[in-house]
Protein backbone atom coordinates (compact mmCIF):
# COMPACT_ATOMS: atom_id res chain seq x y z
CA UNK A 1 0.00 0.00 0.00
CA UNK A 2 2.72 2.49 0.99
CA UNK A 3 4.53 1.85 -2.30
CA UNK A 4 1.72 3.45 -4.29
CA UNK A 5 2.05 7.10 -5.41
CA UNK A 6 0.25 9.54 -3.13
CA UNK A 7 -2.80 10.05 -5.39
CA UNK A 8 -3.26 6.31 -5.83
CA UNK A 9 -2.95 5.75 -2.07
CA UNK A 10 -5.76 8.26 -1.58
CA UNK A 11 -7.96 6.39 -4.05
CA UNK A 12 -7.27 3.14 -2.20
CA UNK A 13 -8.14 4.78 1.12
CA UNK A 14 -11.49 5.90 -0.34
CA UNK A 15 -12.26 2.49 -1.80
CA UNK A 16 -11.65 0.93 1.59
CA UNK A 17 -13.81 3.53 3.37
CA UNK A 18 -16.16 1.64 5.64
CA UNK A 19 -18.25 4.30 7.32
CA UNK A 20 -19.50 7.85 7.29
CA UNK A 21 -16.52 9.12 9.27
CA UNK A 22 -13.76 7.67 7.08
CA UNK A 23 -11.34 10.46 6.19
CA UNK A 24 -8.68 11.45 3.69
CA UNK A 25 -5.45 13.29 4.51
CA UNK A 26 -5.11 16.65 2.75
CA UNK A 27 -1.84 18.07 1.45
CA UNK A 28 -1.57 20.35 4.49
CA UNK A 29 -1.74 17.40 6.90
CA UNK A 30 -5.33 17.96 8.00
CA UNK A 31 -7.96 15.27 7.54
CA UNK A 32 -11.36 15.56 5.86
CA UNK A 33 -14.34 13.16 5.90
CA UNK A 34 -14.90 11.49 2.53
CA UNK A 35 -18.67 11.95 2.70
CA UNK A 36 -21.03 14.69 3.80
CA UNK A 37 -24.12 16.79 3.25
CA UNK A 38 -24.33 19.63 0.73
CA UNK A 39 -26.94 22.32 1.39
CA UNK A 40 -27.05 24.11 -1.97
CA UNK A 41 -30.57 25.46 -2.57
CA UNK A 42 -31.73 24.30 0.86
CA UNK A 43 -34.10 26.99 2.07
CA UNK A 44 -33.36 29.26 5.02
CA UNK A 45 -36.84 28.79 6.50
CA UNK A 46 -35.89 26.02 8.89
CA UNK A 47 -35.36 23.52 6.08
CA UNK A 48 -31.55 23.78 6.15
CA UNK A 49 -31.36 23.54 9.92
CA UNK A 50 -33.54 20.43 9.96
CA UNK A 51 -31.59 18.76 7.14
CA UNK A 52 -28.29 19.34 8.95
CA UNK A 53 -29.73 18.04 12.24
CA UNK A 54 -30.96 14.89 10.49
CA UNK A 55 -27.60 14.40 8.79
CA UNK A 56 -25.67 14.76 12.04
CA UNK A 57 -28.15 12.45 13.82
CA UNK A 58 -27.49 9.77 11.21
CA UNK A 59 -23.72 9.96 11.39
CA UNK A 60 -22.72 12.58 8.84
CA UNK A 61 -19.77 14.67 9.99
CA UNK A 62 -19.11 16.92 6.96
CA UNK A 63 -21.42 19.84 6.19
CA UNK A 64 -20.84 21.94 3.06
CA UNK A 65 -22.38 25.41 2.76
CA UNK A 66 -21.44 28.74 1.14
CA UNK A 67 -22.07 32.46 1.46
CA UNK A 68 -24.02 32.25 -1.80
CA UNK A 69 -26.48 29.74 -0.33
CA UNK A 70 -27.67 32.24 2.29
CA UNK A 71 -28.22 29.49 4.83
CA UNK A 72 -25.00 29.62 6.86
CA UNK A 73 -26.92 30.86 9.90
CA UNK A 74 -29.17 27.78 9.82
CA UNK A 75 -26.16 25.49 9.49
CA UNK A 76 -24.68 27.21 12.54
CA UNK A 77 -27.92 26.85 14.50
CA UNK A 78 -28.03 23.12 13.73
CA UNK A 79 -24.42 22.65 14.77
CA UNK A 80 -25.19 24.27 18.11
CA UNK A 81 -28.42 22.33 18.67
CA UNK A 82 -26.83 18.99 17.75
CA UNK A 83 -24.78 18.85 20.94
CA UNK A 84 -21.92 17.28 19.00
CA UNK A 85 -18.49 18.70 19.91
CA UNK A 86 -17.28 21.29 17.39
CA UNK A 87 -14.06 19.39 16.71
CA UNK A 88 -16.07 16.36 15.59
CA UNK A 89 -17.84 18.20 12.75
CA UNK A 90 -16.12 19.31 9.54
CA UNK A 91 -17.55 22.56 8.21
CA UNK A 92 -16.92 23.96 4.74
CA UNK A 93 -18.02 27.34 3.45
CA UNK A 94 -17.06 29.42 0.43
CA UNK A 95 -16.31 33.00 -0.56
CA UNK A 96 -18.55 34.26 -3.35
CA UNK A 97 -17.29 35.97 -6.53
CA UNK A 98 -18.46 39.44 -5.49
CA UNK A 99 -16.16 39.28 -2.46
CA UNK A 100 -12.96 38.64 -4.39
CA UNK A 101 -10.07 40.97 -3.59
CA UNK A 102 -7.65 41.93 -0.84
CA UNK A 103 -9.56 42.78 2.33
CA UNK A 104 -12.96 41.93 0.83
CA UNK A 105 -12.37 38.19 1.22
CA UNK A 106 -11.19 38.64 4.81
CA UNK A 107 -14.40 40.54 5.60
CA UNK A 108 -16.53 37.91 3.82
CA UNK A 109 -14.94 35.20 5.95
CA UNK A 110 -15.69 37.13 9.14
CA UNK A 111 -19.31 37.50 8.02
CA UNK A 112 -19.52 33.75 7.38
CA UNK A 113 -18.00 32.90 10.74
CA UNK A 114 -20.49 35.17 12.51
CA UNK A 115 -23.45 33.58 10.70
CA UNK A 116 -22.14 30.09 11.44
CA UNK A 117 -21.43 31.03 15.07
CA UNK A 118 -17.93 29.55 14.77
CA UNK A 119 -14.39 30.62 15.60
CA UNK A 120 -13.04 28.80 12.54
CA UNK A 121 -14.11 26.71 9.56
CA UNK A 122 -12.36 23.52 8.59
CA UNK A 123 -12.28 24.30 4.88
CA UNK A 124 -12.67 27.65 3.11
CA UNK A 125 -13.10 27.51 -0.66
CA UNK A 126 -12.96 30.13 -3.40
CA UNK A 127 -16.34 29.43 -5.01
CA UNK A 128 -15.13 30.03 -8.57
CA UNK A 129 -12.36 31.68 -10.60
CA UNK A 130 -14.86 34.09 -12.17
CA UNK A 131 -14.68 37.87 -11.67
CA UNK A 132 -10.87 37.90 -11.37
CA UNK A 133 -8.71 39.00 -8.42
CA UNK A 134 -8.07 35.31 -7.84
CA UNK A 135 -4.54 35.79 -6.46
CA UNK A 136 -5.60 38.65 -4.18
CA UNK A 137 -8.45 36.51 -2.87
CA UNK A 138 -6.08 33.58 -2.37
CA UNK A 139 -3.72 35.84 -0.38
CA UNK A 140 -6.54 36.71 2.03
CA UNK A 141 -7.30 33.01 2.37
CA UNK A 142 -3.64 32.22 3.09
CA UNK A 143 -3.66 34.91 5.78
CA UNK A 144 -6.83 33.47 7.30
CA UNK A 145 -5.23 30.04 7.51
CA UNK A 146 -2.15 31.47 9.20
CA UNK A 147 -4.41 33.24 11.72
CA UNK A 148 -6.28 30.01 12.51
CA UNK A 149 -9.60 31.26 11.16
CA UNK A 150 -9.61 28.37 8.69
CA UNK A 151 -7.86 25.01 8.92
CA UNK A 152 -7.52 24.35 5.19
CA UNK A 153 -8.01 26.40 2.02
CA UNK A 154 -9.06 25.27 -1.41
CA UNK A 155 -10.93 26.15 -4.56
CA UNK A 156 -14.10 25.21 -6.40
CA UNK A 157 -14.86 25.09 -10.12
CA UNK A 158 -11.18 25.48 -11.07
CA UNK A 159 -9.91 23.78 -14.21
CA UNK A 160 -6.32 22.87 -15.07
CA UNK A 161 -5.41 26.30 -16.47
CA UNK A 162 -6.77 28.05 -13.36
CA UNK A 163 -4.83 25.74 -11.05
CA UNK A 164 -1.63 26.15 -13.07
CA UNK A 165 -1.85 29.95 -13.01
CA UNK A 166 -2.53 29.99 -9.27
CA UNK A 167 0.46 27.71 -8.70
CA UNK A 168 2.69 30.02 -10.75
CA UNK A 169 1.57 32.95 -8.60
CA UNK A 170 1.73 31.18 -5.22
CA UNK A 171 3.82 27.99 -5.59
CA UNK A 172 4.07 27.42 -1.84
CA UNK A 173 0.31 27.41 -1.28
CA UNK A 174 -1.33 24.69 -3.38
CA UNK A 175 -5.08 24.28 -2.78
CA UNK A 176 -5.94 21.36 -0.51
CA UNK A 177 -9.22 20.67 -2.34
CA UNK A 178 -10.86 21.39 -5.69
CA UNK A 179 -14.65 21.00 -5.53
CA UNK A 180 -16.16 20.40 -8.99
CA UNK A 181 -19.25 18.81 -10.49
CA UNK A 182 -18.57 15.13 -11.16
CA UNK A 183 -20.55 12.00 -12.00
CA UNK A 184 -20.17 9.06 -14.39
CA UNK A 185 -21.82 11.36 -16.94
CA UNK A 186 -19.29 14.16 -16.32
CA UNK A 187 -15.88 12.65 -15.62
CA UNK A 188 -13.58 15.66 -16.29
CA UNK A 189 -10.62 13.28 -16.59
CA UNK A 190 -8.01 15.93 -17.42
CA UNK A 191 -8.88 18.09 -14.42
CA UNK A 192 -9.11 15.12 -12.05
CA UNK A 193 -5.75 13.71 -13.20
CA UNK A 194 -4.11 17.09 -12.76
CA UNK A 195 -5.46 17.44 -9.22
CA UNK A 196 -4.26 13.95 -8.30
CA UNK A 197 -0.77 14.69 -9.65
CA UNK A 198 -0.65 17.90 -7.65
CA UNK A 199 -1.90 16.29 -4.42
CA UNK A 200 -5.20 18.19 -4.51
CA UNK A 201 -8.18 16.22 -3.17
CA UNK A 202 -11.10 16.20 -5.60
CA UNK A 203 -14.54 16.82 -4.11
CA UNK A 204 -17.64 15.96 -6.16
CA UNK A 205 -20.72 18.16 -6.02
CA UNK A 206 -24.00 17.27 -7.74
CA UNK A 207 -22.93 13.60 -7.71
CA UNK A 208 -26.56 12.59 -8.31
CA UNK A 209 -26.82 14.65 -11.55
CA UNK A 210 -29.60 16.66 -9.86
CA UNK A 211 -31.76 13.61 -10.48
CA UNK A 212 -31.49 13.74 -14.27
CA UNK A 213 -29.95 10.30 -14.71
CA UNK A 214 -31.49 8.34 -11.83
CA UNK A 215 -33.73 6.46 -14.28
CA UNK A 216 -30.95 5.60 -16.74
CA UNK A 217 -31.50 1.90 -17.66
CA UNK A 218 -27.77 1.14 -17.43
CA UNK A 219 -27.62 2.64 -13.94
CA UNK A 220 -30.80 0.87 -12.87
CA UNK A 221 -29.52 -2.51 -14.06
CA UNK A 222 -26.25 -2.20 -12.14
CA UNK A 223 -27.92 -0.82 -9.00
CA UNK A 224 -30.37 -3.73 -8.95
CA UNK A 225 -27.45 -6.17 -8.91
CA UNK A 226 -26.27 -4.67 -5.59
CA UNK A 227 -29.79 -4.16 -4.24
CA UNK A 228 -29.13 -0.44 -4.03
CA UNK A 229 -30.80 2.65 -5.45
CA UNK A 230 -29.30 4.43 -8.44
CA UNK A 231 -28.48 7.35 -6.12
CA UNK A 232 -26.51 5.05 -3.84
CA UNK A 233 -24.68 3.63 -6.85
CA UNK A 234 -23.67 7.11 -8.02
CA UNK A 235 -22.40 8.01 -4.55
CA UNK A 236 -20.45 4.77 -4.29
CA UNK A 237 -18.93 5.43 -7.73
CA UNK A 238 -17.64 8.79 -6.47
CA UNK A 239 -16.14 7.20 -3.38
CA UNK A 240 -14.39 4.48 -5.38
CA UNK A 241 -13.06 7.08 -7.79
CA UNK A 242 -11.31 8.64 -4.80
CA UNK A 243 -13.52 11.70 -4.44
CA UNK A 244 -15.00 13.37 -1.40
CA UNK A 245 -18.75 13.25 -2.07
CA UNK A 246 -21.41 15.71 -0.85
CA UNK A 247 -24.92 14.80 -2.08
CA UNK A 248 -27.67 17.24 -1.17
CA UNK A 249 -31.03 16.33 0.33
CA UNK A 250 -33.48 17.92 2.74
CA UNK A 251 -35.53 14.73 3.30
CA UNK A 252 -34.61 12.48 6.21
CA UNK A 253 -35.22 9.23 4.34
CA UNK A 254 -32.97 10.38 1.46
CA UNK A 255 -30.27 11.54 3.88
CA UNK A 256 -30.30 8.06 5.46
CA UNK A 257 -30.31 6.34 2.07
CA UNK A 258 -27.45 8.46 0.71
CA UNK A 259 -25.34 7.57 3.73
CA UNK A 260 -25.93 3.85 3.29
CA UNK A 261 -23.17 3.38 0.71
CA UNK A 262 -20.41 1.80 2.76
CA UNK A 263 -21.59 -1.81 2.88
CA UNK A 264 -20.93 -2.73 -0.74
CA UNK A 265 -18.28 -2.31 -3.42
CA UNK A 266 -18.86 -1.86 -7.14
CA UNK A 267 -16.92 -4.48 -9.09
CA UNK A 268 -14.10 -3.49 -11.45
CA UNK A 269 -16.24 -4.65 -14.36
CA UNK A 270 -19.17 -2.45 -13.36
CA UNK A 271 -16.85 0.50 -12.67
CA UNK A 272 -15.64 0.19 -16.26
CA UNK A 273 -19.24 0.37 -17.49
CA UNK A 274 -19.96 3.41 -15.32
CA UNK A 275 -16.74 5.10 -16.43
CA UNK A 276 -17.91 4.70 -20.02
CA UNK A 277 -21.07 6.78 -19.51
CA UNK A 278 -19.41 10.18 -19.82
CA UNK A 279 -21.36 12.65 -21.95
CA UNK A 280 -20.03 15.89 -20.42
CA UNK A 281 -23.37 16.43 -18.67
CA UNK A 282 -23.16 19.72 -16.80
CA UNK A 283 -26.29 20.19 -14.71
CA UNK A 284 -25.53 23.68 -13.44
CA UNK A 285 -23.02 26.37 -14.29
CA UNK A 286 -19.58 25.80 -15.82
CA UNK A 287 -16.89 28.18 -14.53
CA UNK A 288 -14.28 25.56 -15.47
CA UNK A 289 -14.52 26.76 -19.08
CA UNK A 290 -13.88 30.39 -18.14
CA UNK A 291 -10.57 32.13 -18.93
CA UNK A 292 -8.02 32.92 -16.23
CA UNK A 293 -8.42 36.45 -14.88
CA UNK A 294 -5.70 37.23 -12.33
Amino acid sequence: YHNFPCAERRAIQYTMALNLTSAVVLNDGNTMPVFGLGVYEAKANGETEQAVLWALKHGYRLIDTAALYRNEHEVGSALKKSGIPREDIYVTTKVWDSDHGRGKTAKALQDSLEKLGLDYVDLYLMHSPLKGKVVETWDDMIDAKEKGLVRSIGVSNFNVHHLEQLKLARPNHIPAVNQIELSPYLTREECVSHCQREGIVVEAYSPLTKGRKLRDPVLMRIAEKYRKSTAQLLIRWSLQQGYVCIPKSVKENRIIENGDCFDFKISDEDMLVLNGLNENLITGWDPLSSPWVS
